[in-house]
């Protein structure tokens, strides 16, 4: 070979691999790869594992998107994929929740082709901005609806203050939350699904009525045990009259108090005088 083929060919192979097509996932993605020659069809040709790396030919296309597990985030923060969710209880009123759901996207190469073809190429998903949409309408939607199915089996106040209730209703969202994301993707894209819930909250309005309630409660209780005291007291008051006479009572009492001073001298004498400078 002469110096100009062999140049030739070096600039060649330089090109062809300058030109290649490198799809390297984090340790936390997974990557499909397509063949997106200039003069063939588009075609799937093979998925990369988490932290793995592909080298292709110089036209072929890869994505990466999430693995692992991920969250969707409910809350009243800019963070979160979503704003609170309502649901309505069982006796009809609307609660607001907060909370954050787990799941993960499937590694299956073909289930992860079929997500692609059919999902992520529509929100462009393996963009951050694709990703959110994505979840807002394949997890946030099919949640939404199963805490309003589980929460229809529960009271209100059930809901807001009981610890087991609470605790049912979560683990029923769960259940019914896996099964309607499958419905709504049409097959299983997501798995490993669970939520962790916070405390169903009613409107302001009924949160203070209830709030006065109780205060009305406690402030009842202690009425009571104000005048279960007084009662003791008039017994015991009763009773001394009973045996020392209504002079004798006023005169015990007085002494108990402090208010007057008994000094019994050494020959019997009783002398009462009252303490204290006061009127």
């Amino acid at each position: 070979m002469n110096r100009t083929t062999a140049a030739a060919g070096a600039l060649l192979v330089a090109a062809l691999a300058t030109g290649c097509s490198i799809t390297t996932p984090e340790p936390d993605q997974v990557g499909i790869v397509y063949d997106a020659g200039p003069i063939s069809d588009t075609t799937f040709q093979n998925c990369i594992q988490p932290g793995s790396k592909d080298t292709s030919g110089p036209f072929d296309q890869g994505y990466t998107y999430p693995a692992g597990q991920r969250t969707f985030e409910f809350a009243n923060k800019k963070t979160a994929e979503s704003g609170p969710l309502t649901v309505v209880s069982k006796d009809n009123l609307e609660m607001t929740v907060t909370g954050v759901a787990t799941f993960s996207l499937t590694t299956d190469c073909k289930t992860l082709q079929r997500f692609h073809e059919q999902l992520g190429l529509k929100f462009r998903a393996w963009e951050d901005a694709g990703w959110t949409r994505l979840l807002g309408i394949y997890i946030g939607q099919p949640l939404d609806r199963a805490m309003d199915a589980a929460a229809k089996e529960y009271g209100w106040k059930d809901l807001f203050s009981n610890p087991q209730i609470k605790q049912q209703w979560e683990q029923q969202v769960a259940t019914y939350a896996a099964q309607f994301i499958k419905e709504q993707g049409g097959a299983g894209f997501f798995g490993g699904f669970s939520v962790t819930l916070q405390q169903p909250q009613p409107p302001q309005g009924v949160r203070d009525a209830l709030a006065a309630a109780q205060q009305a409660v406690e402030e009842n209780t202690a009425q009571k045990a104000k005048n279960e005291k007084a009662r003791t007291e008039m017994e015991a008051i009763k009773a001394l009259v009973d045996v020392l006479g209504q002079d004798g009572a006023v005169m015990w009492q007085a002494i108990k108090d402090g208010r007057i001073q008994v000094i019994v001298s050494d020959g019997g004498q009783v002398n009462v005088t009252p303490r204290g400078g006061g009127n």
